[in-house]
C-alpha cells in the first residue's frame, strides 16, 4: 500500500460546521473544534474536578475523503466518502451530539474493550485465579462491560505524519476497572492516507497479567447513513471457517466449515440474500469468521465490501485471525443519528476485526486466538479499512 507525504495543515483553532465539505485537491490536513464537555467528577477528597472538555478531531486526505472522531470513547462519528460519480456521503452511522452518545448507543464507531465481544456468563480464570466479570449481555459480559473503553475519555493528539493526518488516542485503564486486573495502558491512533485507507493501529500495555482484546465498532453504509437497510451490499469474506454458537452467541468451541451454511461468503454475495436463514434472536449475522490468513504481523487482506447502486467500496485488512459481521439485528428505530435519521434494523453493518470471541474460555484456540497479555508484552493490532469505488 502506498503512502503519500503531507503537504498542508490546516491551522488548529478554526472550527468546520457539521455540514462542512473540504475541498479535494487541497492536500491532507487534520481540525479540531469543542464538541462538548463531559460533567464534573468529585475526586476522593469530596472536591470537585472539572469535567474535560471533548474535542472533535477532522482528518482530511487530498481527494476530500474525510473523518471526525472525538475524545470520548475515541469515537468515530462521520466518514465521508465519494461514489462513483465523485458525490460525497457520511457512511458511519452516528449521533449527532455528545449527550446523545453519553444516553447510550450500541457501540457506534466505538472501540471495543478492555476484552471486546463476548465472555461467558462474565467468567474466566487466570493463572489459577477466577475473575468475575459484569454480565451486560444477559448472563453474559460483551465489550468490556458497562462501562467500557466505549464510556471513557480518551486524550486526543492530532499530527501529520508520513502517512497522512492522523489523531492519537492514549487512555489507562486501571486495575480492577469493571473486573479486570492489571494496569492497561491503550494507545489507538487514527490515520488517513492519500489512498482512501483509514489506519487503526492498537498498542497496550501491562503491569500485571489480563486479558485484552480490541475492536473497532464502525457501522457502515456504503450508501449513506440514513440510506436504509445494507441488504444489497455484497460482501466477500476470505474465510472459510466460522466459529459457531449456542442460541446466546457464546462460541462452542468447534471451528466448523461455512460451505453449505448461510454464513458462506468465500464468494461475493449480497447480505440479504440468506439473511432469514442466519436464526437467532433477532434474525441476522452475529457471529466471528476465521479468517484463512490467520494472524499476521502486516495487515492481510480479510474483506470487502460493494454498494452496487453508489458503486462505492470497502475493502478490510487486518492482522487479526477473526472478523465479526454483524448485520443491526438489534436496531429498531428508538435511537435517532445524525440529522435526525431513523435507524431501523439492518440499516448499517459492522466488521470487528479481533480475536475470538470467549477465547479465554476455550484452551484450545490458545495456539491462533490468545487474549492474554503479561507484564513486558506489547498487544498491537492494525486493521485497515479502504476506501473505493467499483471498477
Amino acid at each position: 500500500m502506498r503512502y503519500a507525504l503531507p503537504v498542508l495543515v490546516v491551522a488548529l483553532g478554526c472550527t468546520l460546521t457539521a455540514s462542512a465539505q473540504p475541498r479535494p485537491g487541497t492536500g491532507p490536513a487534520y481540525e479540531q473544534e469543542p464538541f462538548g464537555k463531559l460533567p464534573d467528577t468529585k475526586d476522593k477528597q469530596g472536591k470537585t474536578v472539572p469535567g474535560p472538555v471533548v474535542t472533535r478531531y477532522t482528518l482530511v486526505n487530498k481527494h476530500g475523503l474525510t473523518v471526525k472522531c472525538i475524545e470520548y470513547g475515541a469515537i468515530i462519528t462521520e466518514i465521508h466518502v465519494p461514489d462513483k460519480n465523485g458525490r460525497f456521503a457520511d457512511v458511519a452511522l452516528g449521533c449527532a451530539t455528545l449527550n446523545d452518545y453519553r444516553k447510550g448507543h450500541p457501540f457506534f464507531g466505538t472501540n471495543a474493550g478492555r476484552c471486546a465481544n463476548r465472555i461467558a456468563q462474565g467468567r474466566f480464570t487466570l493463572d489459577g485465579r477466577e475473575y468475575q466479570l459484569a454480565t451486560n449481555n444477559g448472563p453474559h459480559h460483551l465489550h468490556g462491560g458497562p462501562q467500557g473503553f466505549d464510556k471513557k475519555y480518551w486524550k486526543g493528539e492530532p499530527s501529520l505524519t508520513v502517512n497522512g493526518p492522523s489523531v492519537k488516542f492514549t487512555y489507562t485503564s486501571p486495575d480492577m476497572e469493571e473486573g479486570y486486573p492489571g494496569r492497561l495502558a491503550v494507545i489507538v491512533a487514527y490515520t488517513l492516507t492519500d489512498d482512501n485507507e483509514l489506519v487503526i493501529d492498537f498498542r497496550a500495555t501491562t503491569d500485571k497479567p489480563t486479558l485484552c482484546n480490541l475492536a473497532h465498532h464502525s457501522y457502515f453504509n456504503l450508501a449513506g447513513h440514513a440510506s436504509g437497510d445494507i441488504k444489497g451490499h455484497e460482501l466477500t469474506i476470505a474465510a472459510k471457517n466460522y466459529t459457531p454458537t449456542d442460541t446466546t452467541l457464546i462460541p462452542t468451541g468447534k471451528i466448523a466449515p461455512v460451505a453449505g451454511t448461510p454464513f458462506d461468503f468465500t464468494q461475493a454475495k449480497a447480505l440479504g440474500r440468506d439473511l432469514d436463514k442466519t436464526g437467532g434472536e433477532p434474525v441476522g449475522y452475529d457471529l466471528n469468521f476465521v479468517l484463512d490468513k490467520g494472524a499476521t504481523a502486516q495487515p492481510a487482506f480479510a474483506a470487502k465490501v460493494v454498494e452496487p447502486k453508489s458503486g462505492r467500496v470497502l475493502e478490510v485488512f487486518t492482522t487479526e485471525p477473526g472478523l465479526q459481521l454483524y448485520t443491526g439485528n438489534f436496531l429498531d428505530g428508538t435511537l435517532k443519528g445524525k440529522g435526525g435519521a431513523v435507524y431501523q434494523q439492518y440499516h448499517g453493518f459492522c466488521l470487528e476485526a479481533q480475536k475470538f470471541p470467549d477465547s479465554i474460555n476455550k484452551p484450545e484456540w490458545k495456539d491462533r486466538s490468545n487474549v492474554i497479555l503479561r507484564p513486558g508484552e506489547t498487544y498491537k493490532q492494525t486493521t485497515i479499512y479502504k476506501f473505493g469505488v467499483a471498477k
